[in-house]
């Protein structure tokens, strides 16, 4: 919460929307200081990098398909991710009409389970592009909606006197949401942890003018939470790259031999042992450039992926459509849809008012706690800035010393801050009292934003509440960030708080306020707990 603490983001196209991860992952691609020699086969000398093999290399001409399904991730997915499944649907359902007395329970929770998984591989959950990519819950929650739909809609058919009570029925299909959700949590954590080490990935090549390469390249090695791992670039003309990744091949400037653009990208591919190609469009790679390729990279049976530009839209806000022959992506604006601020406000006042009326006699304690190990008021009230940058209250429990306002000017001209944007942080801040530490590590001493939450000033997910002087030192682009309300907690805070840099924050932030919708916030919500126990980055 508001400190509490911001793991790896769902992958596009997921059911829940994901964040992107801190740019302090481990890098997919090792950048180096120098760019590298041009080369159009690699060193055959050089050991494989750790965490992927090295493909064979067909010989120019002669490319073999090299598709990998689901992207090399573990053969355990789908039949743990349908056995669930079907368990989970179908033995709870088969008890609940035994014991209701029904004659033929078997067959009940047969229909149950098979109706079940039916709904579930229509939706492509068993996909072998999807598995692992999303935390799933609201994706399970969607899809259990529609299950009890259809068997009550069944039943309602059928025209049983004597059916299954529906409290019952609907008690004995919960088992089989939760067992969904968890497979789907098990296989995304599972995953994450082998991207991390650069496995279950897509050898590419990235092919695109310069300066757009390098964009790419760079965009691609700072995170891994999706598929790909870059094995080396195809750019357009002459000049250097800056990323620091092999150059395979090289597109001349104006492209009028098409045949030539595509072998040079399958001499590439077949050069690095890669899988798939990675396109940026621009004024040299050309729409009718970028045909040909497709056509020599498909034929090879190879993947080809269009990098549009857009940056840190998800998924869910992307459509595509035709127009004149012309593909089109229509991005939708943020979480406009079937009313979904009115959900969150309404799901934000009801949520404050439970935790304060659950919480209160923890609030109890920690107040007597604070009240009688410093001198000092309980609570610490500060104006921070809130939607639109409109000044509003913020409540804590203090856990700094009374004169700690006016102590942190001192500290900022003698360089003691350690952060290195806008935010005052120091990992051992003299001004913390010893119950302050705790308070902070555990995030306790947010509680009390439950009250501005309650009053509409903030909100229980969302960006971290900036205070007055350091709005006024934010650029536009920073600015963005007021666009929706502060939370007590979010992607800054399940990401590693205090730990990531000015710039990472931002970009979180930013991510937050452009693609924000009800699923995003009950993925952060999931999050938060696993790291208030973590406590990475808080101080």
């Amino acid at each position: 919460m508001g400190a509490v603490g911001a793991a790896d983001a769902a992958a596009p196209g997921s059911g829940v929307p994901g964040p992107p991860a801190p740019a302090k992952t481990i890098p997919r691609a090792a950048h180096r200081t120098t760019p590298a020699p041009e080369a159009t086969a690699p060193d055959a000398s050089r050991p494989a990098r750790p965490g992927f093999g090295r493909l064979a290399r067909p010989a120019p001409g002669r490319l073999r398909p090299q598709v990998r399904t689901g992207d090399g991730k573990a053969r355990w997915y789908r039949p743990l991710a349908v056995l669930a499944d079907t368990c989970g649907i179908g033995v709870p359902l088969t008890a609940a009409l035994a014991a209701d007395g029904q004659d033929v329970p078997a067959l009940g929770g047969l229909i149950g389970a098979g109706a079940w998984t039916a709904i579930r591989a229509t939706r492509r959950r068993y996909a072998a592009q999807r598995l692992g990519e999303s935390w799933g819950v609201l994706a399970a929650v969607r899809d259990w909606v529609l299950l009890a739909g259809f068997l009550a809609l069944a039943l309602t058919l059928a025209g049983l006197d004597d059916g299954p009570r529906p409290t019952l029925a609907l008690a004995a299909l919960t088992p089989g949401l939760a067992l969904a959700a968890a497979v789907a949590l098990t296989t995304k954590l599972h995953l994450n942890r082998q991207r991390r080490q650069a496995r279950a990935v897509r050898r590419a090549l990235v092919v695109g003018e310069p300066a757009a390469v390098d964009q790419v390249v760079s965009r691609l090695a700072s995170r891994t939470d999706h598929a790909y791992v870059v094995v080396g670039v195809v750019p357009v003309g002459s000049r250097a790259v800056q990323c620091g990744m092999p150059v395979a091949q090289r597109l001349p400037d104006i492209g009028t031999d098409r045949a030539g653009d595509a072998d040079a990208v399958l001499r590439a591919v077949a050069d690095h042992g890669a899988d798939a190609a990675l396109v940026v469009p621009g004024l040299r790679m050309t729409g009718e450039r970028l045909r040909h390729v497709a056509w020599a990279l498909h034929g090879a049976g190879l993947q080809l992926a269009v990098v549009p530009g857009l940056a840190e839209v998800t998924e869910s806000r992307v459509r595509p459509t035709t127009a004149a022959g012309l593909t089109v992506l229509q991005v939708a604006p943020p979480a406009q849809q079937f009313g979904q601020p009115v959900l969150k406000s309404l799901l934000d006042r009801l949520g404050a008012a439970l935790g304060l009326v659950v919480l209160a006699p923890l609030f109890a304690a920690l107040a007597v706690a604070v009240r009688c190990t410093s001198p000092g008021p309980v609570f610490h009230r500060q104006i921070r800035c809130g939607l639109d940058g409109r000044p509003f209250t913020m409540w804590k429990f203090r856990t700094m010393v009374v004169d700690a306002e006016a102590r942190r000017a001192e500290l900022t001209r003698s360089g003691a801050n350690q952060h290195d944007g806008h935010m005052f942080k120091m990992r051992r801040d003299p001004r913390v009292t010893p119950l302050g530490s705790v308070l902070r590590r555990l995030s306790l001493d947010e509680l009390p934003q439950l009250l501005n939450v309650l009053r509409g000033d903030m909100s229980l997910i969302g960006p971290r509440p900036p205070l007055p002087d350091e709005v006024a030192r934010y650029t536009r682009t920073e600015l963005r960030r007021l666009a929706v309300k502060p939370g007590m907690t979010g992607l800054w805070q399940v990401s590693g708080r205090s730990d990531l840099s000015w710039d990472e924050t931002v970009s979180l932030d930013l991510w937050y306020v452009d693609n924000w919708s009800v699923a995003t916030d009950v993925e952060i919500m999931t999050r938060t707990l696993r790291a208030v126990v973590d406590g990475r980055g808080a101080y």
